[in-house]
């Protein structure tokens, strides 16, 4: 899932991936080669993260000491606050050394050399310690117990769904294969899963991949470790107490699927790893779409790879990742138009509600709340597609009557 965050600045975790400007003649040579400069781009923001954050802290206590002694005396706690701050610094940087610790062999078909551990660590640009830090939000909103109420606004309904149009009494779930693009942690692929659904997430954040990962493969005690999300947030406290507040995670054992459970992440540009057609049962998005360069192209996307009375389930807003980065490539359309080109495309939309109040990593003591007034839909592709002359499709008149009977007596999909 990608981040759609309340701290508008870099649009939370929407990372700027790396880019051949010109893919028509980009090399896969120089692809790899901007691959793992990426890489190990990402691996130095986590690795920089105390540098940083102590810098934050040292200015603040830099401009308390210029106050003149008689302010100071009036806020008494203001440096036992950031020695506080300070060793939660400490311990978030544990958590994120963990995560990098031999992320070199997440992936299987690409080599990004070794880590050595001497290696001096880079200076990381302010954009990468921002989304750095929306990752460390995340762990808040899909992995622990102050983010139920975020995951039960916006996961719950789309799983509701999944329920409704797949139940469990009238068909084998375990064939039902189920399409999560921008995964980010993985927790609502996870849930899917847990349901006995076949379900993959999908994530290219490095990021996202590398913290995912280190949850889902390398925790296996509920509420093990301990993070500070909200020791980056020096405005809008209430108390100063609030600022230093741990949240705990995993509040689930990731590890407890069933022994059965057919559960994966790729990692990978979702236009470009699903390209095979009709081969999803359904295709769930989460506040994904508005990461495209053009919506458009996801939309022909989900249409091409769901199968024949395939459904689409999305909730999100529309906050577009590219809108103001220069040199980028950005459609913005309204939902108006969203939902007039899925219209165009041949999808049917069964169900909507176009206002749906949802946070995203949310701080619930902040004084300052970001509030998505979301759209929520289920797309299903006809049954059956009929092509004209010029290649355009028109779907089956008869598509309820085909829908009806999609399970056949033994109540297995047909």
């Amino acid at each position: 899932m990608a981040e759609g965050s309340g701290d508008l600045t870099a649009d939370g975790e929407r990372e700027g991936k790396y880019v051949c400007k010109n893919r028509d003649i980009c090399s896969k040579e120089e692809e790899e080669r901007l691959e793992r400069q990426h890489f190990w781009k990402v691996i130095d923001a986590f690795k920089y993260y105390r540098i940083h954050i102590q810098e934050r802290v040292s200015r603040a206590e830099r401009q308390f000491r210029i106050l003149p002694e008689r302010q100071r005396a009036l806020i008494p706690n203001f440096l036992p606050n950031l020695a506080k701050i300070r060793q939660c610094i400490d311990q978030n940087q544990e958590v994120l050394k963990a995560i990098v610790r031999n992320c070199i062999h997440m992936f299987e078909n690409m080599e990004y050399g070794e880590d050595d551990e001497m290696r001096k660590v880079r200076p990381s640009s302010t954009f990468d310690m921002d989304k750095l830090k929306s990752t460390i939000k995340q762990f808040v909103r899909d992995w622990s117990e102050a983010g139920k109420a975020e995951r039960d606004s916006c996961y719950q309904p789309l799983i509701d769904e999944i329920l409704k149009i797949f139940p469990r009494e009238k068909c084998d779930v375990s064939k039902v294969r189920i399409l999560v693009p921008g995964a980010g942690l993985g927790r609502l692929a996870w849930e899917i899963a847990r349901l006995g659904y076949a379900c993959q997430g999908n994530e290219w954040s490095f990021f996202m991949l590398f913290s995912s990962h280190f949850v889902l493969n390398r925790c296996n005690k509920v509420n093990s470790l301990t993070l500070y999300p909200w020791i980056h947030q020096f405005s809008n406290n209430k108390r100063s107490s609030d600022q230093t507040r741990p949240i705990f995670f995993p509040d689930v054992n990731p590890q407890s699927l069933p022994a059965d459970s057919d559960f994966s992440m790729a990692a990978g540009d979702f236009q470009e790893v699903y390209t095979e057609p009709n081969t999803w049962d359904c295709v769930t998005t989460c506040f994904f779409i508005d990461t495209a360069h053009n919506v458009i192209d996801y939309i022909e996307t989900i249409w091409n790879i769901l199968k024949p009375d395939g459904v689409w389930i999305n909730l999100g807003p529309l906050l577009y990742h590219f809108e103001n980065m220069a040199n980028e490539l950005s459609i913005e359309l309204s939902y108006e138009d969203v939902k007039a080109a899925i219209l165009k495309y041949g999808f049917q939309i069964e169900v909507e509600r176009e206002s749906v109040p949802t946070t995203y990593t949310e701080n619930e003591r902040s004084m300052l709340k970001y509030l998505y007034d979301c759209v929520f839909f289920v797309a299903r592709k006809p049954a059956r597609i009929y092509y004209n002359g010029d290649g355009s499709h028109l779907e089956e008149n008869n598509r309820k009557k085909a829908r009806n009977q999609r399970y056949d007596n033994t109540g297995m999909a047909s």
